[in-house]
């Protein structure tokens, strides 16, 4: 709407202004030639008269009075002396007529002015001898424009009147336009309400215009995504809910068992107790990283950033690793190219580099290798676990990362996974600005790249 009015209304104000007062300037115009061609004339007569020193002839008068009458103005004609022998109005006969105007035409210089704030012309003429061009006197007449006044009147009342009908269709026409071009915007709104009301469960398509269509190819990827990420969530739920129950179904049926016998034996009591332990540690293990992981879920503004030794950081996480190593006879390995020194939380990523280095020594074989490699450039520090282990199947590449997920769920409860490990590391390294990569092929190991800046960026 606002679009139509400065294209439909404005110009309209713009053209009619332009009319009036083009119809103006033109009528003044011609106005001014005409008087000025009637003053020539009147002029002439006046010297083959002798008007200027006989100022009494009967046909000069009619002549002065009949003009006068026709443009319903006053004239005034003046002597070389400034004295003024003739007025139409015979009020200022016998006086000297001394403005600006008259002494520029005794000068030679005749004027036109247009006063249109009280609509009238005021125009001084020569009255010169016609033989030597010397002039004896001025002409001064001051005609009504008022007819012209009355015609830019009614053109603008008509202007006005026009103008005023080009609003009404404007307006009209711009209000049912403006409700066809909005109404696909108003189906995009009605989904995203929908959407946020919980109606909405399929994608929508509004091809009207390219902005709806892109509009709605973006709202259909967050539809998408927001799916994913309910689905993620309920199986988050799922998964905590039961990883935390098995534990504690273990627990109960022992102890049920203890329970239900009389005079249990002390070896047979020492077992199950054993056995309680262990499901109580794993319960506990779960709780610590979900507890880690909400942790890194919070904002980046929990991290204690501190310039931190990663040659030295690298150096103690395999030191603490290797009795787990050495029972598996994994050979680890820490292959430095350079010091590097990073502004980063060294708890929180030291926890995401052991994660990714105790897969590397769970899931590998008997007699394998954990090679781990830093280096740096001028922006980033680079980190890479390499590993001899099973490998991870193509298709469970892209889910590893998500919580709870385990790519063969019977051998990581054998070995005591989570499935929280590598959700912990993403989300550490991603609070430290960074990235992390994995390359795997089944039975031949994994890679994992890390890439984190040196200096923090908030």
């Amino acid at each position: 709407m606002v679009i139509l009015v400065v294209i439909g209304i404005v110009p309209s104000f713009i053209v009619k202004n332009v009319v009036v007062n083009s119809y103006e300037t033109r009528a003044v115009s011609i106005r001014e030639v005409n008087l000025k061609n009637q003053c020539d004339i009147l002029g002439n007569q006046l010297m083959k008269e002798n008007y200027l020193r006989e100022p009494d002839s009967d046909v000069i008068n009619g002549e002065l009075s009949m003009l006068s009458a026709i443009y319903n103005g006053r004239i005034l004609i003046i002597n070389k002396d400034a004295k003024i022998i003739k007025d139409t109005y015979d009020i200022d006969v016998g006086k000297y007529a001394l403005s600006e105007e008259v002494i520029q035409c005794f000068e030679g210089k005749s004027t036109a002015n247009y006063d249109d704030k009280n609509a009238y012309i005021e125009m001084t003429s020569p009255i010169t001898k016609m033989d030597s061009n010397t002039i004896e006197g001025v002409m001064l007449v001051s005609i009504s424009t008022s007819e012209i006044e009355d015609s830019i009147d009614m053109l603008e009342n008509r202007g006005n009147l026009l103008l005023s009908i080009i609003c009404i269709l404007v307006l009209v026409f711009g209000y049912l336009l403006a409700g066809v071009l909005v109404k696909p915007f108003s189906r995009v709104t009605k989904a995203i309400e929908d959407l946020t009301d919980g109606y909405l469960d399929e994608e929508i398509s509004v091809p009207d215009y390219t902005e709806t269509e892109l509009i709605t190819n973006a709202f259909n990827k967050m539809l998408g995504r927001m799916k994913t990420l309910d689905e993620s969530r309920q199986e988050f739920v799922s998964n905590v809910s039961h990883e935390l129950k098995t534990p504690m179904t273990s627990i109960k049926v022992l102890a049920d068992s203890l329970v239900g016998q009389e005079n249990v034996p002390v070896e047979l009591y020492q077992e199950f107790m054993q056995d309680i332990t262990v499901e109580i540690d794993r319960e506990n293990k779960i709780i610590t990283d979900l507890l880690s992981l909400v942790k890194l879920d919070k904002k980046a503004a929990d991290l204690n950033i501190a310039e931190v030794d990663i040659n030295e950081m690298l150096e103690n996480i395999l030191k603490r690793l290797n009795p787990i190593a050495s029972v598996k006879h994994v050979e680890l390995v820490l292959e430095s190219f350079r010091p590097v020194v990073a502004e980063i939380d060294e708890v929180k990523l030291s926890l995401a580099f052991s994660n990714l280095i105790e897969n590397g020594i769970k899931y590998n074989v008997e007699n394998g290798y954990v090679h781990v490699k830093l280096d740096a450039d001028h922006k980033y520090f680079f980190v890479t676990v390499t590993d001899s282990g099973i490998g991870i199947p193509d298709e469970s590449i892209d889910k590893i990362f998500e919580r709870f997920y385990r790519v063969d769920k019977s051998h990581s409860r054998e070995i005591g996974g989570t499935g929280l490990g590598l959700a912990i590391t993403r989300s550490a390294i991603v609070m430290h600005r960074g990235a992390i990569k994995v390359k795997s092929e089944e039975h031949k190991g994994t890679t994992f790249s890390v890439r984190i800046p040196l200096t923090y960026i908030a």
